[in-house]
């Protein structure tokens, strides 16, 4: 059993299940431009992943005929916001956000979403007294998820941390960081791809007691 002091919580596909939203929205696009769509969440978290630009490009979208940052950013950000209205928290958030309150742990949410919509997106959820940190970018390009852990590092430099994600980019954000990592295979990541890591892997966020002192 760690000792932790710090747990940091990735945001989309950990704390909101925001999965079909995102395949809700490439699949508008992907549609709109006469392209095979994702038949599923399987098939979907089999190609989704980091740097973005590189999953657009397993979809069949042409980054050459149309700018990542100038058109389908923005535009997938558009339909996103729409389609993700209705995602819930995760069943597991509040009690074990409550629990690790509970035994003195800070929380922080680590997101390479835009600071502003991840804020918007929790308040909407009434989760944002949950976490005592919220650290988003300042870019709806899904980039510097890297650089905002380090960011999280230098102001935490002796705290011993554990990071809950869904996807690959999570573990690597955590080895980064020197932070333990859990995954859980309920986001955007398939257990498989998550498996691949070497590093705990749960199904549901309720799983996480075997792993904290909660």
């Amino acid at each position: 059993m760690n000792e932790y002091t710090h747990i940091i919580g990735d945001f989309n596909g950990t704390v909101l299940d925001d999965v079909q939203a995102g395949i809700s929205s490439m699949n508008e696009i992907l549609a709109q431009r006469g392209l095979p769509i994702l038949a599923d969440k399987a098939a979907y978290r089999e190609v989704f992943g980091f740097p973005v630009e590189s999953y657009y490009l397993r979809v069949g979208l042409d980054l050459e005929k149309e700018d990542f940052k100038a058109v389908l950013a923005p535009l997938w950000v558009e339909l996103y916001k729409r389609n993700s209205q209705d995602a819930k928290l995760y069943r597991g958030v509040r009690p074990l956000a409550a629990a690790l309150r509970g035994q003195g742990m800070r929380q922080s949410i680590l997101s390479a979403s835009h600071s502003d919509m991840l804020r918007d997106q929790l308040a909407e959820r009434e989760a944002l007294e949950l976490f005592d940190e919220i650290w988003g970018t300042d870019t709806i390009n899904a980039y510097g998820k890297s650089e905002l852990a380090c960011e999280w590092r230098r102001a935490h430099p002796d705290d011993r941390a554990l990071l809950i994600g869904d996807t690959t980019h999570d573990f690597e954000v955590a080895e980064l960081i020197g932070a333990d990592c859990v995954l859980v295979a309920d986001g955007h990541h398939s257990r498989q791809r998550l498996l691949a890591c070497g590093c705990p892997v749960v199904d549901r966020l309720e799983e996480l007691a075997d792993f904290l002192p909660i």
